[in-house]
């Protein structure tokens, strides 16, 4: 009869594991806030900074919300002056695209809608319409530049593939030009966007207007 594995090692493994998988999420929270690094981009990195080269087993990853956590706590002790203001900024560059936007149901998401934006960031919406063309003619009519690529649906291989289209834009009153990224999808995902609403991974005009007044001010943008 094979011998029981004392319970003992057993634990000690389990914590082990748990002080690997909080360093390489702290580590891959610092990439995201200093060097803008995305989610799996900062967790290979983290990872391989943590364990010297080693080859990494799946179970020593962090899981993004480890990770979005930590990020949280690194912002609040390192960047509790300038984080807030950044976050604003990019939620007020929002809402005034989503008001250009309005007729493609636009919706925010991402770091500006977690609260986690930083210097890095970009704005990310998601749009709704028949056609991923009415969106590139609209945006051609005001003289925006874009570049246009195609990405997996997330919402399953059975549906089209979304276009993402991405440019360099700079609000009239603003002074600092924003990163933006659409990802356009077909209409008939719109009623998958209303669960993400629910969810609070996705806000409407109307709730991201609610976050702005929570935070304060009625800032112009």
């Amino acid at each position: 009869m094979p011998r029981p594995i004392d319970q003992e090692i057993l634990t000690s493994a389990h914590d082990a594991l748990a002080t690997v998988r909080h360093e390489i999420a702290m580590r891959a929270a610092r990439l995201i806030a200093e060097d803008g690094l995305d989610y799996g981009a900062a967790k290979r990195k983290a990872a391989r900074e943590a364990l010297g080269g080693q080859r990494v087993n799946g179970e020593v990853l962090p899981g993004n919300e480890e990770i979005e956590q930590e990020l949280r706590t690194y912002q609040a002790l390192f960047l509790a002056d300038s984080q807030p203001q950044r976050l604003r900024e990019l939620r007020l560059a929002a809402r005034t695209l989503m008001q250009l936007l309005e007729s493609f149901e636009p919706r925010l998401v991402g770091a500006a809608l977690n609260g986690t934006a930083g210097e890095h960031s970009d704005v990310h919406l998601e749009l709704f319409t028949d056609s991923a063309k009415d969106v590139e003619i609209f945006l051609l009519n005001r003289g925006i530049d874009f570049d246009v690529q195609e990405i997996d649906n997330p919402r399953g291989k059975s549906r089209d593939c979304p276009e993402v289209i991405q440019f360099v834009w700079r609000a009239a009153r603003s002074a600092r030009a924003e990163g933006v990224h659409l990802t356009v999808f077909a209409t008939d995902d719109l009623r998958g966007a209303l669960a993400g609403e629910r969810r609070g991974e996705k806000a409407d005009l109307a709730a991201l207007e609610k976050l702005l007044t929570e935070s304060g001010g009625h800032d112009e943008i």
